[in-house]
């Protein structure tokens, strides 16, 4: 197989022929007919001509995008790529990546040029800084200037000065001569960037100390569609040129621009033990920075660079991180959990605990009732949990957030078994699940752990064991027990004690004979039988992480299968309609509307080509199509109280059926309900959505006001209660059918229950307490609370009101679709807008359907829009109260495209299969 830099070096000379450079963000219909009038296209075989130039860049952007999968698995890489792109917005183009370019790179110009302009075509536009330390000695020296160096700041005058200045232009220019070469657009940049004063004129010269940091002509080289190459030359306010070191003025460019990634290119691809020459993958600043510090070999510049790094990293979102790696090796740095150089992170402090007083009851039972999978599965209950958590000694291993939680059961003289290992999405994300389990193999040298089969994070599982087995969907993985009778004696002391689950155990009449003899002998057995299992005891290389908890979900499905629409007739109906209609697995049947029975859908295609007409089913009609299997999936798209006969109808017809068929419900009457699934997947456990046959769709307002608050939760004043203003456009109020109003064809036509005239321009408040989405809202949320606080907010009068409360004023207003909600939240402790921002790129950063923007949301930017947006934060009350906006289109992510995140991953599709997700979405 080619080397990746290799391929893409040959596909750069087609892409460079392109119209369109392919790294360029697609840019939608709009777009493509702005094209066609400044080019004055008009006949059809002119379009045709650029729209094929367009497809040849797409083409090589998609070539490339497959080509990373070399490094890592495709969900990975997927993963990496839509945070990344995430990661930027128009209105700040760049936050992705800072990438410092030392001197001895620039020796290795081809492989450095290769790498960036991997980047560029799969729409990622880095910010590259360069130095030119080497190139400048040599010149100096040549010139027969002496270089001095005082506290290792090399001294400069104006003949060094003047050096310099040509040495940078000079590398500058190679490096955006060598992108443009392979069809990669750059922009050279050697001032009005840095503002500098003097660092101390009378020792080291002509050396700034950076003051000011001008983003502007970096993001206009970006939204021009070209990587800004930039060099650490700086002025004074007066115009003096000063020098500036490379290293510094990334990191205080990386202060002003907070990006996801630093990136220190250098020769050696990373940073190495001083004692025996390992390369260091991961540094947890939080964790080990005081005890590195303290190390004999840990001195002069990888003392400074780590005192220089933890500096940076706490001006900056626990988001970012820096990476010291080679240009070589940079695809696999970005797109890979096992990464290529060393990372360095924030992290957090670990916390050991042998007392769950410790941490906290009310905060252990929070994280087993939202993250353990037996306990959201209904296997096991919370207070099951604590009961088998006190029959042998224990140790709760986790960081300081609970981001992560381990429970390794340890009785005296028996083999320690870790019986929890939990983790949130943040925990996953910035890989503290690997700190956990370092902390645990330094206390353990034998562990013992299971887990399901179809678990998300398998191949991390795998790299981490020395042996495994694995029968029927369920898998035991122990490590420090190479001999497998060893391992036999142990599990039948577990089976004797009961301290794992026997599913687990490779015991009992389903391991057969041949599988025992194998396994006595010491060889590997493997079975495909049902029921069988196999054994390996030094597994080989699986896709994983060595730093991070994998989170590669199972391949989705691509079955076909069938839905049945139960109320099609108003607006939400209609949206879901148009939706599924571009759904690649997913075939809309049967659409149910007793008022058009009879009538064409239209805007919706059957496979076949073929039209679909309205039905008029019964709840007998639905029965019969139940167990006859004739549906894979139901959605109740009726008023409120009006689908229970139906969802009764489907169960009923499934009770002789092994695989029920999903139901998915968009009224309010099952939000409330424990038996249902509520379907939020940004906020509550994806894993039990996909597991589930029930599932009740939140509502609009709803929606919008938990991904509001949810990030908040934890800093929310207990005493008081945040407030939302919710503003909606007049398509939420519904329809109702005209008699007086029939269309072409004679059907019936329905008419906004409140049409926007009506409002006369204005907005109407409406149902000022009460509202139902307020207590939908609060009920759910009371999940997110911490166990302090929880503590201290007395438990409400009325069994049926939450314990968080939340103040809901809704009203409609005149434009179609759309939901703005302004919220006011008092906070526990001072906050800064800076920090409160944090807490929401922590929450959903990665997040497909979800978009940050420092500007306050408006209509204009969730209308007609798949996904929800959160912006203008601003503080008040010094600092204890927040007031933002979210905003999403009621009738898509405010029901129809939640509803169809919800079908997909219940049916075991991709979550956004049929939902087009790009960064004009959200």
């Amino acid at each position: 197989m080619l080397p990746v830099t290799t391929v893409a070096a040959r596909l750069s000379t087609r892409a460079s022929r392109a119209l369109v450079v392919a790294g360029q963000r697609h840019a939608g219909a709009g777009s493509v007919n702005a094209v066609r009038r400044k080019l004055g296209v008009s006949s059809s075989s002119q379009y045709q001509a650029i729209r094929g130039i367009q497809s040849v860049a797409q083409t090589d952007r998609d070539t490339i995008t497959r080509l990373l999968y070399s490094l890592g698995s495709k969900r990975e890489v997927e993963r990496h790529l839509r945070i990344f792109s995430a990661a930027s917005h128009p209105s700040q183009p760049a936050k992705f990546a800072v990438i410092k370019v030392g001197g001895a790179v620039l020796d290795e110009l081809d492989e450095l040029a290769l790498s960036l302009s991997f980047l560029y075509r799969v729409g990622l536009y880095p910010i590259i800084l360069h130095g030119a330390g080497p190139q400048m000695n040599s010149l100096i020296e040549s010139e027969g200037v002496v270089p001095d160096y005082v506290d290792g700041i090399r001294v400069t005058d104006a003949k060094t000065l003047q050096v310099a200045r040509r040495v940078f232009l000079e590398e500058n220019l190679k490096i955006v001569s060598a992108l443009e070469k392979l069809g990669t657009r750059a922009r050279p940049i050697t001032g009005g960037v840095f503002t500098a004063d003097y660092l101390d004129r009378d020792k080291y010269g002509l050396v700034g100390k950076i003051t000011k940091v001008d983003k502007r002509p970096l993001e206009a080289s970006i939204r021009a569609g070209a990587l800004p190459i930039l060099t650490s030359l700086a002025e004074t306010p007066d115009g003096q040129i000063l020098n500036v070191n490379a290293d510094i003025a990334a990191g205080e460019l990386a202060k002003e621009i907070e990006p996801m990634k630093i990136v220190f290119l250098n020769d050696k691809g990373g940073m190495f033990h001083g004692v025996t020459g390992e390369k260091l993958d991961v540094i947890n600043l939080d964790e080990e920075y005081d005890q590195l510090m303290k190390e004999p070999w840990v001195k002069y510049g990888t003392k400074l660079k780590l005192r220089e790094f933890k500096e940076l990293l706490d001006h900056l979102p626990r988001s970012s991180s820096v990476a010291v790696i080679s240009a070589s090796s940079l695809q696999k740095e970005l797109f890979t959990d096992s990464g290529a150089g060393t990372l360095i992170r924030r992290g957090y402090k670990l916390l050991k605990h042998d007392n769950l007083d410790v941490i906290g009851a009310d905060r252990f039972r929070q994280v087993i009732h939202d993250r353990d999978p037996e306990v959201l599965s209904g296997f096991q209950s919370v207070t099951g949990v604590l009961n088998n958590l006190q029959k042998t000694p224990y140790t709760i291993y986790g960081d300081e957030p609970l981001d992560v939680l381990a429970v390794v059961s340890h009785p005296p003289d028996e083999v320690p078994v870790m019986t929890k290992l939990l983790s949130s999405r943040a925990g996953l994300l910035n890989n503290v699940v690997d700190n956990v389990f370092s902390a645990i193999k330094k206390d353990h040298r034998k562990l013992f752990w299971t887990a399901q089969a179809e678990d998300e994070n398998r191949a991390w599982h795998f790299e981490r064991a020395d042996g495994s087995f694995t029968r029927a969907g369920k898998s035991l993985f122990w490590y420090g027990v190479q001999d497998v009778k060893e391992v036999e004696r142990v599990v039948r002391e577990f089976e004797e004690k009961g301290r794992i689950d026997r599913a687990y155990l490779p015991v009992g009449p389903s391991v057969a004979p041949h599988r025992a003899a194998a396994a006595a002998s010491g060889q590997r057995a493997f079975s495909t039988k049902a029921g069988g299992g196999t054994w390996t005891t030094k597994p080989g290389s699986i896709p994983g992480s060595k730093r991070g908890y994998a989170t590669a979900a199972p391949t989705p499905s691509t079955e076909k299968k069938k839905l049945g629409l139960i109320g099609a007739r108003g607006f939400t109906g209609q949206a879901l309609t148009s939706l599924l209609s571009n759904h690649p697995h997913l075939e809309l049947a049967h659409v149910s509307s007793r008022s058009l029975a009879g009538y064409t859908i239209e805007g919706y295609t059957k496979p076949d080509g073929s039209p679909l007409k309205y039905e008029n089913l019964t709840e007998a009609d639905v029965e019969t199509m139940e167990r006859d299997g004739k549906v894979d999936a139901w959605v109740m798209a009726l008023p409120n109280g009006a689908c229970a006969k139906f969802v009764e109808a489907v169960k009923k017809g499934g009770e002789a059926k092994e695989k029920k068929s999903v139901v998915v419900d968009l009224s309010a009457d099952y939000r409330f309900n424990d038996e249902w699934t509520y379907g939020l997947p940004e906020l509550y456990d994806r894993s039990k959505i996909r597991s589930s046959t029930l599932i009740s769709n939140p509502g609009c307002y709803a929606t919008s006001m938990q991904l509001l608050l949810a990030p908040l939760v934890p800093y929310m004043r207990p005493d008081a209660i945040p407030t939302v203003f919710g503003v909606s456009g007049y398509s939420g109020a519904g329809t109702a059918m005209d008699p007086d109003n029939k269309g072409a064809d004679g059907r019936p036509l329905s008419i906004p229950k409140i049409p926007g005239e009506a409002l006369n321009g204005g907005i109407k408040p409406y149902s000022l307490t009460g509202h139902i989405h307020e207590r939908e809202a609060g009920w759910h949320l009371s999940r997110l609370l911490p166990g302090d606080t929880a503590a201290a907010i007395p438990a409400p009068k009325d069994p049926n009101q939450p314990k968080l409360q939340v103040g809901f004023v809704p009203a409609i207003a005149p434009w179609f679709s759309g939901i703005l909600s302004t919220a006011s939240v008092p906070l526990r402790k001072r906050m800064t807008a800076k920090e409160v921002w944090e807490v929401f790129e922590e929450k959903y950063g990665g997040e497909r359907l979800i978009g940050m923007g420092k500007d306050v949301v408006q209509v204009k930017d969730i209308q007609g829009k798949q996904g929800w947006r959160v912006g203008g934060v601003q503080m008040g009350s010094g600092g204890e109260r927040v007031v933002l906006v979210g905003g999403l289109d009621n009738l898509l992510k405010g029901a129809a495209t939640q509803c169809l995140q919800n079908l997909n991953l219940a049916l075991g599709y991709d979550e956004y299969a049929g939902i087009p997700v790009d960064e004009q979405d959200v």
